[in-house]
């Protein structure tokens, strides 16, 4: 813990994602950005970290672990294969562990959904972008209505993915329909992942289809928006774009315009899978913060 009372951080990887939560975590009042750390020196997003006054470091995992420093948070925005190993490294040091990679490695967690399950947990997988944006509203909707089918399309611009997203494809998918399964009780799902090369980019999108009983629009409407609204909170660009019920069907939009931190208001998907983050590492801040105030009092 830091003099000033916030928990120190780390943001593991220097790509587009990693560069744009440094900078979100930078304005944080419960963790102080302690290193941004790379592979190689080169890294442009490295340069850019040092361009913000951020420490920075190359030595990629061994920058933490080889090291008398101790970090309280550890970020980490490098690829599902290469987070496995992160969390095996890092586990005897106590520190928690935010995955914004889709590995699967730790529990999966949606802010609004079970968000307080990050309290307890020291490897915090935040599922994927379309995770982020579709799963409050897959919950909402399936809390209330036996829904037997959830098929749900993500459409990012080519421009906002990264070479570790592309890498991982595969594996976005199937832990994005874990997710679903696992946080709305529905079995029968399917994720589909579209890079759109348009010119201009194309606007961050999920759009989600509901096979199911019951639906009506005075039903599902008010759930949706009120979903909505919870994410909101920490990701104020997230919006409902369609809302569609006709016939035991139910289609939603989402588009999610980017704050414009380090990356521009197209690519949303960086955004909201970024303040998720960032929102679950500050309510685990604040709880600890809490638990050592009732212990010191």
């Amino acid at each position: 813990m830091e003099p000033d009372g916030r928990l120190s951080a780390v943001v593991l990887g220097a790509g587009l994602l990693g560069v744009d939560l440094a900078a979100k975590v930078m304005r944080s009042n419960s963790l102080d950005l302690r290193l941004v750390v790379g592979r190689d020196e080169a890294t442009p997003g490295l340069r850019q970290a040092a361009r913000l006054g951020l420490r920075t470091a190359a030595n990629g995992i061994r920058s933490l672990t080889d090291t008398d420093d101790v970090f309280d948070v550890v970020f980490d925005t490098t690829n599902a294969l290469s987070h496995a190993e992160h969390a095996e490294r890092l586990k005897p040091l106590g520190t928690m562990l935010v995955d914004l990679t889709p590995s699967r490695v730790g529990r999966m967690v949606v802010p609004v959904v079970n968000g307080s399950e990050a309290l307890t947990c020291r490897d915090v997988n935040m599922v994927s972008c379309g995770g982020q944006a579709s799963i409050p509203i897959l919950h909402a909707i399936t809390r209330h209505h036996r829904i037997d089918y959830i098929e749900v399309v993500t459409t990012a611009a080519s421009p906002s993915v990264g070479r570790s997203t592309r890498l991982n494809i595969d594996e976005y998918v199937e832990t994005t329909q874990d997710a679903i399964r696992a946080l709305t009780g529905v079995k029968d799902v399917k994720a589909i992942l579209n890079l759109s090369p348009a010119r201009p980019p194309a606007m961050f999108r999920v759009a989600m289809s509901l096979l199911g009983e019951g639906l009506t629009p005075e039903s599902v409407r008010p759930l949706v928006m009120e979903a909505a609204r919870g994410v909101r909170d920490f990701a104020p660009g997230y919006g409902v774009t369609a809302c569609e019920v006709n016939d035991g069907r139910a289609f939603t939009a989402v588009e999610v315009v980017a704050s414009g931190d380090r990356v521009p208001r197209y690519a949303g998907n960086i955004d909201i899978i970024n303040s998720a983050a960032l929102h679950v590492a500050e309510q685990y801040a604040t709880g600890r913060l809490s638990k050592v105030g009732a212990e010191t009092s």
